[in-house]
């Protein structure tokens, strides 16, 4: 089932509106966090709620109930969706204000909370792997390094580009030409015994199941270089793959016009194995591609 939870309300998706003078729908003004469970129960909540209160905090909007009211009202949701499993997003604007972008004429935070059943990712990625394409952009998210934002134009409009050239999906290149992170995801790749990914000071989000997978990937070994490569580097990696709160771990198989040595590759396997032994989900099905 697919519902909404308004200001602590719940109601059903046709019913749930917000006001047409909601600065989250005029400018964007509003952060977010998509959250999954694993058995019916979030998975990594506390991390995504401390994150969504790093989110407001660097866009200066004041946070509408305490972490704690969070929680119920993401449990009462979730009881009310009747899902076996379920993607939430929480999102919280700084409220209704009129048509002029100040914000200090917003009048009080909304907090939306969403459900809807989680759809399975389809094995055919984990034997086929994204086929992927450069591009650079300007990302909202420059305004404000690091929050969840929900203006997603930038990458709408480059996942709209790459889907004209036959590619999957966009990996977005800063100004010093090397790749940052996916449209939704993070990147990784796998450079012998290394396990390199971007560091978060050039702006890029940082994922939760980002982190897990750097704890994983030293604690099986690797070592962990936080550096970003550029396009012609990633695609000579011996392994990459994207991460994000619905992928988990997804393979990348092209690079531009690169093809990824290994797809999908041992580490990749093994690190989403590791990750689906903590979310306590069953192993990811290689065995079955």
């Amino acid at each position: 089932m697919r519902l909404a939870s308004i200001d602590g309300t719940i109601r059903a998706a046709h019913e749930a509106h917000i006001s047409v003078f909601d600065r989250g729908l005029l400018f964007g003004d509003s952060v977010f966090e998509t959250l999954r469970t694993y058995g019916g129960r979030v998975f990594e909540v506390e991390a995504h709620l401390a994150r969504l209160e790093r989110s407001l905090a660097a866009v200066g909007i004041q946070s509408p109930c305490s972490r704690a009211t969070f929680k119920v009202e993401i449990v009462r949701a979730l009881e009310a969706a009747g899902n076996e499993e379920s993607v939430l997003r929480v999102i919280v604007t700084r409220g209704e204000g009129p048509l002029g972008i100040d914000p200090s004429e917003a009048r009080r935070p909304s907090r939306i909370l969403t459900v809807e059943a989680l759809t399975p990712q389809p094995v055919e990625r984990l034997r086929h792997g994204l086929r992927t394409r450069t591009l650079r952009t300007i990302r909202a998210a420059d305004a404000a390094p690091s929050a969840k934002l929900t203006n997603y134009l930038a990458s709408v409009l480059a996942t709209r580009d790459v889907r004209a050239l036959g590619a999957d999906e966009a990996l977005l290149v800063g100004s010093t030409g090397h790749v940052l992170e996916g449209t939704t995801f993070n990147v990784f790749a796998v450079v012998g015994q290394s396990l390199c990914t971007a560091p978060v000071e050039l702006g890029l989000l940082e994922g939760i199941t980002r982190g897990l997978v750097l704890d994983l990937g030293h604690r099986a070994g690797l070592t962990i270089e936080l550096r970003a490569l550029t396009p012609e580097e990633l695609g000579s990696a011996d392994e990459v793959f994207a991460t994000s709160t619905l992928r988990e771990l997804v393979p990348i198989a092209t690079v531009d016009e690169h093809r990824i040595a290994k797809t999908p590759g041992p580490w990749t396997r093994r690190l989403h194995e590791a990750f689906c032994q903590r979310a306590g989900a069953s192993p990811p099905p290689y065995d079955n591609v």
